[in-house]
């Protein structure tokens, strides 16, 4: 990957810029809109949003009034835990687009694979929800589908009902946190996987070994996570309201981490802390 503009093909054709700029406890209203607007600014062409993180509006305002037209823009949303199941899920996704104020999404979600409500029929919740995906995806009204938190056990129960492969899975995927298990299955299958949380929540900024890559490569601790993440075959999805880390988090592509470098933050064990477990969350 060479620039923002760069992109990686999902499995049905479509293109999808190698950065997303996230919006994860992006908070709805002025302050919101204003990063997502910034992003733009800077050339971030990927937004990533949810129904859970309360702010589609703030989204989609941004997107209105930044003057890029809505083509040259990929849009993630992701269905709440609340919604799974056949019905539920159409009535989730037009509220998202009208939420969004758009005609269709690029991207849309199974936010979490097994959520509290339906921990005794996740399977069947989720083939409904798929189902529903899938019109909605041959209606044209979705470019992508894919999951989120989703391990191989979910994939595969997805699998014995689904009549269209997921695209992409977003995971959890930082220094020292490379989910080997579900990424291996992934890249089996050509699911691309998105990196979320790509700087560990902010706890990656403790860690010496990244102080002491930060000096050696004279880039930022942040810009050090996203270039790894890029050269691990990872989207990574950073999230900022602040224009300075914004514009900095887009500036990864003028230097390359060494072979070595990458396998020692690779190596990293629980620098970042644990990733919750999808069968065993309490939402």
């Amino acid at each position: 990957m060479k620039s923002l503009n760069d992109s990686y093909q999902l499995h049905n054709g479509a293109a999808i810029p190698c950065i997303g700029f996230g919006t994860w406890q992006t908070p709805d209203g002025d302050i919101g809109v204003a990063a997502v607007k910034q992003a733009i600014e800077y050339g971030y062409r990927h937004i990533d949003t949810a129904a859970g993180y309360d702010n589609e509006e703030s989204v989609g305002k941004a997107v209105k009034i930044s003057g890029v037209p809505r083509k040259e823009l990929f849009i993630t949303s992701k269905l709440k835990n609340s919604d799974h199941g056949y019905e539920a899920t159409l009535k989730a996704f037009d509220t998202t687009l009208h939420k969004l104020d758009m005609g269709y999404l690029d991207l849309y979600l199974i936010h979490w694979p097994n959520p509290i409500r339906f921990r005794d029929n996740w399977k069947e919740a989720n083939a409904g929800t798929w189902k529903a995906f899938e019109e909605l995806y041959e209606a044209g009204k979705i470019r992508a589908i894919g999951i989120s938190n989703f391990m191989p056990h979910h994939i595969e129960a997805l699998l014995e009902t689904a009549r269209i492969a997921p695209m992409v899975n977003q995971i959890r995927l930082c220094p020292g946190e490379t989910q080997e298990e579900v990424t291996k299955y992934c890249r089996e299958h050509n699911i691309l996987l998105e990196a979320y949380s790509p700087l560990g929540t902010g706890q990656v900024f403790d860690v010496p070994e990244m102080k002491q890559l930060s000096e050696k490569y004279n880039k930022s601790i942040a810009q050090i996570c996203l270039r790894w993440s890029l050269q691990m075959g990872y989207l990574p999805l950073p999230k900022s309201v602040t224009p300075a880390r914004i514009k900095e988090n887009a500036e990864v592509f003028d230097f390359e981490l060494s072979t070595e470098d990458v396998s020692l933050i690779a190596g990293l064990k629980e620098c970042c802390g644990p990733t919750k477990d999808p069968d065993t969350t309490n939402f």
